[in-house]
């Protein structure tokens, strides 16, 4: 039985991949940090089948420590301060997590079990303000935020442990992926919350930020199959991992309220109408300067043509499937909360 250990499990891929390795028989460790009140996250259905450990990605003795419990054969760091806009309000503890983080994840790594396999958790945002289209492994990096910067760092010592080393240690680039275990702070799952919320009543309108912005959006289910792909090749090496296919956030919006029926009628900032236009049956969406960035990303689209080739990955869940999936957990969960609300 192979062990592994996955740094973030709590999270969106940190859940998908859980269970996917447990699926193909692992034993599964997962890192958590210790808190006055204990929160699985995204696993808490499956928590049983998981040993956890306490440690942080900021104190290199416990990550050791949890090296020398679960002596993993696979290690997936998946740990991060994730979202750009706080990278801008905390970039000392991003860099501290997301940069030196990787730094000393690798060092446990090399200490207590440098045969064990390693992937670091990538981002396209590390392209930032492209320089060609579409991306892939060759291009170059020009990073637009703390968070696309601290990842740079921890994608550039992945590389240099391989290389001075010897490690197994790959990077993927994923490309932007989501899900209905999507937090709320994120743009799309925001979206999606909020078309539940205002098709069931209980929410007026929704304010966002840069409606032009270009991402390109897959499944994260589909991208920790890759993950694992990337740990079981006879030799490491940096994967980009996207859908090649690249949507605004309005084409998004306008996905997701088609899901329950309703046309969107866009509005810039400061209007007074905001809300379902009775008798339109549309929905005003208000852009709000206060959600820009204070360097944009304005279009990320990668191609995912070696890894294919090299990993045999192919994206199954198509675009269309995501929103619908996202949108009909989002109403299911609203709907629950309007239900206990009632018998309040």
């Amino acid at each position: 039985m192979k062990s592994a250990l996955i740094t973030g499990i709590t999270g969106q891929d940190g859940s998908y991949l859980a269970e996917l390795l447990l699926e193909k028989g692992y034993k599964v460790y997962g890192i958590m940090r210790r808190k006055s009140v204990v929160d699985y996250g995204n696993v808490d259905h499956i928590k049983d089948k998981i040993e956890f450990i306490y440690a942080d990605m900021t104190d290199e003795i416990s990550l050791i420590n949890a090296m020398k419990i679960s002596q993993a054969d696979e290690v997936y760091n998946l740990a991060a301060q994730s979202f750009v806009a706080t990278s801008w309000e905390q970039p000392i503890a991003t860099a501290g997590i997301d940069a030196l983080g990787v730094t000393n994840m690798l060092e446990a790594i090399r200490n207590v079990k440098p045969e064990a396999r390693f992937y670091q958790a990538s981002t396209s945002e590390m392209f930032g303000m492209v320089q060609e289209m579409p991306q892939t492994e060759k291009t170059p990096f020009y990073p637009r935020s703390p968070y696309s910067v601290a990842k740079l760092y921890g994608h550039w010592i992945t590389k240099n442990y391989r290389e001075s080393y010897g490690l197994y240690a790959c990077s993927g680039i994923l490309f932007n992926h989501e899900s209905e275990r999507r937090g709320l702070e994120f743009v799309t799952r925001k979206i999606t919350d909020a078309v539940a919320r205002i098709k069931q009543g209980v929410q007026k309108y929704i304010e966002l930020g840069n409606m032009d912005a270009k991402r390109d959006w897959g499944h994260s289910k589909d991208y920790v199959q890759a993950m694992w792909l990337m740990l079981q090749q006879e030799k490491p090496d940096d994967y980009v991992i996207a859908t090649n296919e690249t949507r605004t956030v309005r084409e998004f919006v306008e996905a997701a309220f088609e899901c329950v029926g309703i046309k969107v009628r866009w509005q810039g900032a400061g209007v007074d109408e905001i809300g379902i236009n009775e008798a339109t049956g549309e929905v005003i969406v208000k852009v709000n300067p206060k959600f820009f960035r204070p360097a944009e990303v304005d279009v990320l689209l990668g191609n995912p043509a070696k890894a294919e080739r090299e990993l045999g990955w192919k994206r199954e869940i198509p675009f269309s499937a995501l929103v619908k999936g996202m949108v009909d957990n989002d109403m299911e969960l609203v709907a629950k909360e309007i239900k206990i609300a009632n018998l309040k």
